[in-house]
């Protein structure tokens, strides 16, 4: 071996152990260094920026109990990893102050007696052993705890809505105030046991939630942040009025989803005078005793004798993402929200002088209003009406006038919907983003924004912005057969590139 084989050889070996010394450095740095990449439009695997500053904004230690069992359904083994994965984030964006625990509660009485006082529930899993499926208990729960209180999890069954589960009850937690909700009760008003109840229970999961029965000895209480009316159905009387109206002038926010037109079972419609218009004008908002139609609009299923049949229906007029105020947080961020026998809100311009207002969400400007002779059958020619585009949920902010007299002595906040029915329990069955909506306003009224982007992930439908049926199946069209034409075409391109080369070196 001569002197230059010897030196390259000396050289390799150098620069071999000069990488792996720099592969060691860039491992032992990406065990320190915490960052990820995410492409999805909404980040749906990362953290949001409130989820960040939740987490890094922790005065003191929040301990995080995941109780998983060993023994899970193949469906649910990694299930566990992704828990944990999103839990590391956060972990290393409070700087340490959050502390995660994985438990198997097995056959351990006294933790299973703890879970049980917390709310965590003992499950039922078939779980295939020894060539025959057993049932077996576990748990899929987590507990959280700060400064001598605790929130839970029950049941972890995906991560769809993890993070902003996590972060609302690390908020419940550490926040000094908890805002206090109220559902009228009374009035016709949906029940909130019967008819509203998927609301109320998502609402209970970050406050203090309860019901109002106003009445001579029963007064809306000085501590309710958030006041709720949904559907009622008979009118307020001058006393109710006069409540209502103290609790918005005094600083209070006050939620309307009201109908301007009743619906009954057999499609049969008549004005909804419940009396309201008496201090909503006086605020500077008219719900109209109208039904809004739009050429974008939901699915509704309706019965023939033993026969059921589903199809678009115009009075389920259909929001889309350009009908949203792209400048309110609240709603930027959705996608859709259905109506169903919407009334549309006009803003008495002179009455709104130094309010914010926000238009949360409007029709298509196809859409017709249609004042009287409603014809609700699916098969029914509408004629008459005007067209347009409508406000279908607006929102001011300020201080008000009271409508008896006086000016506010605290910036409130009001909320219409011309719609009582959209959140009821049987609704959101076919409609669950209307849910998101409901939420986003609450939020924003009692949490601020912080909430919203993280809930924004949970958007489970992307309707088409343009709603021509033209448009609508190109794209359909287009989507179904469209990859398969694009590499058609490439074959035939290269099969012609082929032969033309060839004929060239025959020449």
């Amino acid at each position: 071996m001569n002197l230059n084989e010897f030196f390259k050889k000396i050289n390799l070996s150098i620069t071999i152990v000069i990488v792996i010394g720099i592969l060691a450095v860039l491992n032992f740095f990406s065990y320190n260094i915490f960052y990820r990449f995410d492409l999805t439009q909404n980040k749906d695997y990362s953290l949001s920026a409130a989820s960040k500053k939740t987490a890094a904004d922790l005065k003191d230690i929040v301990n995080v109990k995941a109780y998983f069992s060993s023994e899970l359904p193949p469906q649910l083994i990694n299930l566990k990893q992704e828990v944990g994965d999103i839990l590391d984030e956060y972990v290393n964006y409070s700087g340490g102050k959050i502390k995660v625990e994985f438990i198997d509660p097995k056959d351990d009485e006294a933790t299973q007696r703890d879970l049980y006082m917390a709310g965590i529930p003992q499950l039922q899993f078939n779980v295939m052993e020894k060539d025959k499926y057993q049932v077996v208990n576990g748990y899929l729960g987590m507990v959280f705890s700060y400064g001598g209180k605790i929130q839970s999890i029950p049941v972890i069954e995906d991560t769809n809505n993890l993070e902003y589960q996590i972060t609302s009850n690390i908020k419940k937690l550490t926040s000094e105030k908890i805002a206090n909700i109220g559902f009228w009760q009374g009035n016709g008003a949906a029940d909130v046991g019967e008819d509203v109840s998927a609301a109320y229970k998502k609402l209970s999961e970050i406050y203090n939630v309860l019901t109002v029965n106003y009445s001579a000895d029963k007064k809306i209480t000085d501590d309710l942040d958030t006041l709720i009316i949904v559907g009622p159905k008979s009118k307020f009387n001058d006393a109710e009025f006069k409540a209502l109206d103290s609790f918005l002038i005094k600083g209070g926010s006050l939620v309307v989803l009201a109908d301007g037109v009743a619906v009954g079972s057999n499609l049969s419609a008549d004005k909804n005078d419940i009396g309201l218009d008496k201090i909503l004008s006086a605020y500077g908002v008219k719900l109209n005793k109208n039904l809004v139609l739009d050429g974008n609009n939901g699915l509704a299923t309706f019965n023939q004798g033993f026969m059921s049949f589903t199809l678009n229906y115009p009075y389920w007029p259909k929001v889309i993402n350009s009908g949203f105020d792209q400048n309110n947080p609240a709603v930027a961020k959705l996608e859709s929200l259905v109506l169903p026998w919407a009334s549309s809100i006009d803003v008495i311009s002179d009455k709104t002088s130094g309010l914010s207002i926000s238009y949360l969400a409007q029709s298509s400007d196809q859409a017709l209003a249609v004042s009287d002779n409603f014809q609700l059958s699916p098969q029914a020619q509408i004629s008459g009406g005007s067209k347009g585009k409508f406000n279908l949920a607006v929102s001011l902010a300020g201080q008000f006038k009271s409508a008896f007299g006086g000016a506010g002595s605290e910036p409130g906040n009001l909320i219409i919907i011309g719609d009582g029915d959209f959140v009821n329990d049987n609704f959101l069955r076919n409609y669950p983003d209307n849910l998101l909506f409901f939420q986003n306003m609450v939020d924003g009224l009692s949490f601020g924004n912080d909430l919203i982007a993280i809930r924004a992930k949970g958007i489970t439908e992307r309707p088409i912005k343009e709603f021509g049926e033209p448009a609508k199946a190109a794209l359909r069209y287009g989507n179904i057969f469209g990859l398969t034409a694009v590499v058609v075409l490439f074959g035939l391109i290269r099969y012609y590139l082929r032969r033309r080369i060839k004929r060239e070196e025959i020449i």
